[in-house]
Order: C-alpha cells, then sequence, then structure tokens
C-alpha cells in the first residue's frame, strides 16, 4: 500500500477545437469527430498558427515550437502536487517519471524537472507508454519501505501534439498536452491509500501502437479500441471482485483514450454516469498524465468513504489498475 498526499496538473492554454481541426481540411468535420471519439476540445502548447500553417509536418521542429518547456509543465504540476501536500521540494527524496514523449533520450525526465525545481535528489523514469502511471506506483508499493525515501514525486509529463501528423483525419482528434504530478509515500499515513495494484503487458502486440523515433504516432485503431476495452473491463472488475464490499460504490477513472472508449467500459462494469470522472471532453487523450490529472481535477471533490478503480491501458501492449481509498483522517 502506498499513501497519496497530493495530486497536481498542468494543461497548456492553447485548445484545439473540434472547428479548427475541421478547419484544416482533412475530412474531419466537427460531427465526425464526436460521433466517433465524443472530444470537444483539446489542450497543446504549440501556437495554433505553428500547427495550421505546417501541420506538424516535422515531429523535431514542434520541441522548437512549444510555448514551455516540459520542465516548465513538470514543475507547475509539481508545485501544485507539493501544495496540497503540504509539502515542499525539500521533503523529496526521490522523482519518478515517466512519458511516451520524451524530449531527449537522455537524461532522465525525471532529472530535467527535478533541476528546474532545484530538487536535490535520486531521479529515475519508468514507462509503460499510457499505463505508466499505475505501473510507478506498483513498482514503488513494491520496495522496501525502510529503503524508500519518505516522499516521493511522480510525474507524467506528455506533449502529444508534438508527435501528432495533423494531415492525418484518424489522428488529429485524439490527442492533447498534460502533465500530471503526485506525491506519495510508503512510510507516511495520510487519508487516500493506493491499494490492490496489478499490471501486465502482452508484449506481441507492442507494433500496435508505436511512435517512431522523430516519426508521428501510429496504431492499429481497431485493434487498440478493442484491447483497451477488454484489458480495462477487466481491470474494473478484478478490483470488484477483490474488494467486494466497495464494489457497489466505486467510482471509475480510466484511461482518457476516447468517450464512447470509457462508456462502454462503463456499461460492462456497472457504473453508473455519476460515478464517472473523466476529462476527456475537455482534454482529449494526454496519455500518462490522463488519469491521473482527472483524478487531480477531482481532488476537492475525493471524500471519505469513496473507492475509485483507476483502470489504464496503454502502448506495449500494457495495462494496470489501482484502487484509491479515502478514509476518514486519522
Amino acid at each position: 500500500m502506498l499513501y497519496l498526499h497530493g495530486l497536481g496538473h498542468f494543461h497548456p492554454e492553447n485548445i484545439i477545437t473540434n472547428r479548427f481541426i475541421s478547419e484544416l481540411d482533412i475530412g474531419s468535420d466537427e460531427q465526425w469527430i464526436m460521433e466517433r471519439v465524443g472530444i470537444e476540445e483539446r489542450r497543446t502548447s504549440l501556437p495554433l498558427e505553428y500547427i495550421r500553417a505546417t501541420k506538424n509536418r516535422n515531429p523535431g521542429e514542434a520541441y522548437e515550437a512549444s510555448s514551455h518547456s516540459r520542465a516548465e509543465a513538470g514543475a507547475a504540476a509539481a508545485r501544485k502536487a507539493l501544495k496540497r501536500s503540504g509539502l515542499d521540494c525539500t521533503d523529496i527524496g526521490m522523482v519518478v517519471s515517466g512519458t511516451s514523449t520524451p524530449r531527449y533520450t537522455i537524461p532522465a525526465e525525471a532529472a530535467i524537472i527535478a533541476a528546474e525545481l532545484g530538487i536535490e535528489a535520486p531521479c529515475v523514469d519508468i514507462n509503460a507508454a499510457c499505463s505508466t502511471f499505475v505501473v510507478q506506483l506498483a513498482h514503488l508499493d513494491a520496495m522496501d519501505p525502510v529503503k524508500t525515501p519518505g516522499f516521493i514525486l511522480v510525474l507524467n509529463p506528455e506533449n502529444y501534439t508534438h508527435v501528432v501528423d495533423y494531415s492525418d483525419r484518424r489522428v488529429a482528434p485524439l490527442f492533447g498536452d498534460g502533465t500530471s504530478a503526485a506525491v506519495v509515500s510508503a512510510t507516511e499515513p495520510s487519508n487516500m491509500r493506493l491499494e490492490g495494484f496489478d499490471y501486465g503487458s502482452s508484449p506481441r502486440g507492442w507494433d500496435k501502437v508505436k511512435i517512431p523515433a522523430c516519426g508521428h504516432f501510429c496504431q492499429d485503431g481497431s485493434y487498440v479500441q478493442r484491447f483497451a476495452i477488454r484489458r480495462a473491463t477487466e481491470g474494473v472488475r478484478r478490483l470488484q471482485a477483490d474488494y467486494p464490499r466497495d464494489a457497489q460504490k466505486f467510482k471509475f477513472v480510466g484511461h482518457q483514450a476516447n468517450l464512447m472508449m470509457l462508456e462502454t467500459v462503463c456499461r460492462r462494469c456497472d457504473i453508473p454516469r455519476e460515478r464517472h470522472m473523466h476529462n476527456v471532453t475537455g482534454f482529449g487523450n494526454t496519455g500518462s498524465s490522463s488519469a491521473p490529472a482527472v483524478l487531480s481535477q477531482n481532488w476537492d471533490l475525493l471524500c471519505p468513504g469513496d473507492c475509485v478503480a483507476v483502470a489504464v491501458v496503454g502502448s506495449g501492449l500494457t495495462w494496470g489498475h489501482v484502487l484509491l481509498r479515502i478514509v476518514s483522517e486519522e
């Protein structure tokens, strides 16, 4: 079990609307987008005029066009998580990051963001694509608590719009940029507990979702959709089986791939609409930051007695789930 002390998120100010995508004249009109993915808006660190003029033909140039660095985005999310935790940077004993869209092959992204924050601590990256958040937590949970720093900062910075080909109607409507941060501990108690970790991979499907070096995002959409629904459903059902006394009150947060996928999982797992927390309609798919960002955006709404089933899926092919339990203050 891990204790969750704080969550934070950051999304850029630039908004990609469905009208903007429609005006790119690539065959994705507003009705077509809503019928297929249910996403209305997404955020980007790229200037809209840059996307309009270049359609992001060269992903390598997107980093230079960005309105802010990934370190700045990571630091912004981290500061929000630290404030909610009642901690500051000097309390952090380890930084763990993970991203599907790294700016550098080396060093670890964790080190770059730690430097922005002025943190001097061990820094490592753990990457399982869009499943990264749960996999990061599961690895920390498996560590010897005696050897684990008191507070650990977990980061998920994602700039998916940097790797989107905006001439591809199948991909252009899907993604946004976003960053999440969490402060966790194996030894310092809080009223928020992360438990029931599990994750897995199906490596034979590694080529179904990929981002080649200096290339654009590509996927076998129908295959990945089926995989995501199946694995997310299995993850929620596993938590329901493992926690039968709480199953009927579960809230649900999934990987924010598209609204239709999430609603299908809810129907199959008997999760009513009012207990489904999501942000995909306004932010799109933000990779590994999507599920923790939803939790962060609902931070003030989480109450003692809540149990949130988090189920994520990603390239690799990977999946994972965890239960967030909120108890009364000790």
